[in-house]
């Protein structure tokens, strides 16, 4: 299983340095062993996210969600998988890791849920959007580093949240160009509501900072970005420039142990 993992992970690394660059820093940051399967699992992830902006209408989505679905059943199962990029590798990693089902199956009905006419008419429910799409995911990184627990569970949901809102903040401008996308008017009549909740999220999870193991904190770094460009949003008004000194955050913040 570790071969397939590993002998696929130069094609998710380039899938992500394209299209997730966020994700392809962040997993330069887990250990090298660890790393081949991060990618796949943030590969996954790319690959379900974007459905609802490649599909005209809502069957179609769920038609590829559903190929997912299946794709899983079969990795969680004892049989072959299907030859692809990022399901073969990303079935090596569930059955080499044990990782939860129940984390894979609340990210692919989150996408399901994009998928839906109507954006999430409150905060709340804003925020459980933002939870359900992204938590899991740093849940699952947690798995891979065998770093899992109660406090870097928690750590880890408060700024996968912060840093899910965060990104619908940067990215509101285009969202709002686009008629399809599954985002709510809060981003642009409540932008400052949104910010504020994510910056409360981002306090959750630093507070717990010395009661989560450092093995734990590759997992956390998206609260470093999340932190990085709530104050970026407010310098400059909503509007951001790509940030050169991401990847400098991220070592920075990694060397000291922090997230």
């Amino acid at each position: 299983m570790l071969e397939t993992i590993n002998a696929s992970s130069s094609a998710t690394a380039a899938l992500l340095r394209r299209h997730d660059r966020d994700r392809y820093l962040l997993a330069m940051f887990v250990s090298e062993a660890a790393r081949p399967a991060v990618r796949a699992l943030y590969a996954f992830n790319y690959e379900i996210a974007r459905v609802r902006e490649t599909v005209s209408e809502p069957m179609l989505g769920q038609i590829r969600l559903q190929w997912w679905r299946e794709g899983l059943e079969t990795a969680f199962g004892a049989g072959a998988v299907r030859r692809h990029d990022v399901l073969t590798p990303l079935a090596a990693a569930i059955r080499h890791h044990g990782l939860s089902r129940e984390h894979f199956d609340r990210l692919v009905d989150a996408r399901e849920r994009d998928l839906a006419p109507d954006p999430p008419p409150t905060l709340a429910a804003l925020e459980a959007y933002a939870e359900e799409s992204s938590a899991p995911l740093q849940l699952l990184v947690l798995e891979i580093l065998g770093a899992a627990g109660a406090e870097a569970n928690r750590a880890a949901r408060d700024g996968a949240i912060a840093y899910a809102l965060t990104g619908l903040l940067r990215a509101a401008p285009f969202l709002a160009r686009s008629p399809r996308h599954h985002v709510s008017t809060l981003l642009l009549d409540q932008r400052e509501l949104v910010a504020d909740r994510a910056s409360s999220y981002i306090a959750a999870a630093r507070a717990l900072r010395r009661r989560v193991p450092r093995a734990a904190r590759p997992a956390l770094l998206p609260t470093t970005l999340a932190a990085a460009d709530l104050e970026r949003l407010h310098s400059a008004g909503g509007k951001l420039r790509p940030d050169p000194w991401r990847a400098w955050r991220l070592a920075a913040a990694a060397w000291l142990g922090r997230y």
